[in-house]
Formats: structure tokens, sequence, C-alpha cells
């Protein structure tokens, strides 16, 4: 397809690293007692995907030829990789289509309308790489202001890794947790975009900035945040649980994030708190 070209390096890279994530119980393999290699091996992996091991060893190795579709979905299914991660792997291949309109850093006057319609709902528009376009009241209240003197002020994957602060909102139990989900996020946006010099740098600074994100895109790990459950510890109304649930504006680099309360929980009437008080005093945080 025009435009595209495939990314040996990183093809090559993310089939190592999702073989050896595989067991081989999960395909119906005996592990054995004298198995070394963590995961599946790669005559294993050729032969549950229907083609040479010389193929695929020279996939795994930098040097092979453009897979076809075909080819990536019986990758896909041997690897057992999820939809996100079968979608990268095309997109590493060089497989799918040049991306549609984006919208960038502007949003829509529709989703604007929507934050200010929902005043007891954290409510927060984001890009594809992280950054903070847009939130209401609410939002900023229990999550805090959006810095952007510095480069990646705005950008919450930047912030997690780099600001203590950012992460004193959530119970330390739970940090592991949350690195790993940001970076899977960012690295399937940073493969969707093909090489965009914006996301080339946020990922560069942050390797330089962070061992932790460092050690952790060396994973190579892809997954799309979506529904989620988030528990928060806030200065004014303690901790609390959240239903958080993403929604892609149609360009697809845009989500919008609905906080709300699980039923039963007791959130909403402590959101209800902090809409009067807590506005005033948390804001300007961060």
């Amino acid at each position: 397809m025009l435009g595209m070209t495939i990314d040996r390096a990183g093809l090559a890279d993310f089939l190592r690293r999702s073989r050896e994530r595989v067991r081989p119980r999960d395909v119906g393999l005996p592990a054995g007692p004298r198995r070394r290699t963590p995961g599946l091996r790669r005559e294993e992996v050729a032969q549950l995907a229907g083609m040479s091991a010389d193929y695929y060893i020279r996939l795994e190795q930098g040097r092979g030829p453009q897979p076809s579709p075909q080819m990536l979905a019986a990758l896909a299914r041997a690897l057992r990789l999820s939809s996100d991660e079968r979608d990268h792997l095309h997109v590493l291949a060089g497989r799918r289509p040049p991306a549609g309109r984006i919208s960038g850093d502007h949003v829509s006057p529709a989703l604007l309308h929507l934050l200010d319609r929902l005043p007891a709902t954290p409510v927060q528009v984001l890009g594809d790489l992280g950054d903070v376009l847009a939130q209401n009241a609410m939002a900023e209240a229990l999550l805090g202001g959006v810095c952007t003197v510095s480069e990646h002020g705005r950008n919450v994957v930047w912030r997690w890794f780099t600001d203590p602060a950012q992460r004193a909102a959530y119970p330390a139990d739970e940090h592991d947790h949350y690195s790993r989900l940001h970076v899977a996020d960012l690295r399937a946006a940073v493969g969707r975009r093909m090489g965009d010099p914006v996301a080339t740098r946020l990922v560069e600074r942050l390797r330089k900035a962070s061992d932790e994100f460092a050690g952790l895109w060396e994973l190579h790990e892809v997954a799309v945040r979506r529904a989620s459950r988030m528990r928060l510890v806030h200065p004014l109304i303690g901790e609390i649980e959240l239903d958080c649930q993403v929604l892609l504006a149609p360009e697809g680099d845009q989500r919008v994030v609905l906080c709300t309360p699980p039923a039963g929980s007791g959130t909403a009437e402590r959101l209800a708190l902090l809409g009067v008080v807590g506005n005033g005093q948390f804001g300007a945080t961060g």
C-alpha cells in the first residue's frame, strides 16, 4: 500500500517479545523438562502459523520479506495476540491503510459542549499520545490542573514517569500497573503514527528521563486504554473509586474519558462535596 513501509527492526522485536510471552500449554504444547527458551520456540511459532521455520526466523532477525495480510493473521493467531496487538503487528509490517484525517490539538465545539453539560462528572479530552487537550472543572478539581510550561507538561505519560507528585494521587500498590498501562497505550499510538516526529521526540525524552519507562518500553507491550476501574487518593475527599469509560472521537486520535461513580460506592456524594469546595483549593496543582 502506498505510503506504508515495513519497520523490520520493530517487527522483529515485537515478534520475539510476543513469542516469549506465550506459554507452551496455552497453545497445546508440552513444556518439557529441557526447555530453556522462555515462551515458544521459533520453530513452534512457525508450525502454529503454517509457515516454514526459515521464513519465520528471517522475520525475527529483521531480514525477511514483507509478510502478506494472510501471513500476519496467521502469526497473530499463533502468538495469541489481542486485537490491539494484532493491529500493531500490521502497522509494523506496513500493511495497515494510511491513517485518516486527524484532529491534532483542536477540540471540536461538540466535545467542549459535552464537557460543559456534565458538571458533576469528571471529563477529559486526551490526545492519542496522552496530552490533556481539555477538561471540565470537576476533572480539574479531582485530577489537578495541567502544566503547559514544559515541553510535555500536559502529557499524562510524561508526568507519570517524571513527576512524583503525579503518582501520589494513586495507591502505591497500583503504581506498577499504571506504569505498564501508560507504556502499552503509548506504544499503540506511536505505532499508528508511523515515525511521526512528535511521537518520536516524546519517546526519546521519556527513555532518557526514566529508567522505568525505558525498561517497560523494551517489553514491547501493546494495549489501547478502554474502560477501567480507577482508585484515587484525594487530599480533600480521601480514597475513591471511579469507573472510567473511554470514548474515541471519529478521527481516532482523540478520546473522551468519563469518570463515573460505581453504583453504591458513595463516590457520588464525595464528588458533589468536591464540586463545592475542591476546585479553588486543588485545581491549581500540576
